[in-house]
């Protein structure tokens, strides 16, 4: 998944990183293509550098959207349809079924869900890490 793909703490949606400034990300969102700065004193957080907790060991974000949009054959998940708490638990265990169901809390799969959504919509469907997909083309 592209790293210039970016949460900011506090507000709604995802970034792309259009450029750097001095103390400041230039960020354009996702669903708008607004740009604005993020400061040094923001969390921006790399959808990169996120994972999710399982019985064995922590699963990529990319792993997850990949396995979401194998499951959902690349369209948006309907998250309409998975109204109550049990409900998206049920879906996201078909996603990944060891997630740790006592760390990981419904309003974090909502969050994974509508962040994937928002990846769709914008166009951004390639979840494999880049490093795997390299390698691969090197050993074959």
């Amino acid at each position: 998944m592209n790293e210039r793909i970016l949460s900011i703490s506090g507000k709604p949606g995802l970034y792309k990183l259009v450029s750097q400034g001095k103390n400041m990300l230039i960020v354009e969102e996702l669903a708008t293509g607004k740009r604005r700065p993020a400061y040094m004193r923001d969390k921006v957080m790399s959808l990169a550098d996120i994972a999710m907790y399982t019985t064995e060991e922590d699963v990529p974000l990319y792993t997850i959207y990949n396995n979401i949009s194998k499951l959902e054959n690349g369209k948006a998940v309907d998250i309409n349809a998975l109204a109550s708490d049990d409900d998206v638990r049920e879906y996201f265990a078909k996603v990944l079924p060891d997630f740790d169901r006592d760390r990981v809390y419904t309003s974090d799969i909502r969050k994974a869900l509508s962040w994937y959504n928002q990846l769709v919509a914008a166009g951004i469907t390639a979840f494999v890490e880049e490093k795997t997909a390299e390698s691969a083309d090197t050993e074959g």
